[in-house]
């Protein structure tokens, strides 16, 4: 089974609760943002200055919050208000 910050892969494209509530909202989000598969290679590879030159996995696994994170990645990708 693949492991995905707090979350879990429940068949194609399904997700299970494995995690705080507050991960699986911000997984929606990357996911409404940037496509389920973009979302992940997002959070693996684009470095984000604000989060102290680590990427969203890394910051996430460093204990970082997800709404923090969250807004990271809106400031980093100039995400209109309605999406913050």
């Amino acid at each position: 089974m693949l492991r995905v910050s707090g979350l879990r892969r429940a068949g194609p494209g399904r997700r299970a609760y494995a995690g705080p509530v507050r991960l699986t909202e911000f997984w929606s989000r990357m996911d409404a943002k940037f496509g389920p598969v973009y979302a992940q290679s997002y959070a693996l590879d684009q470095v984000i200055a604000q989060l102290d030159g680590r990427t969203v996995r890394q910051a996430l696994d460093g204990g970082v919050e997800a709404k923090a994170v969250w807004r990271a990645v809106c400031d980093a990708t100039a995400a209109p208000a309605a999406e913050r």
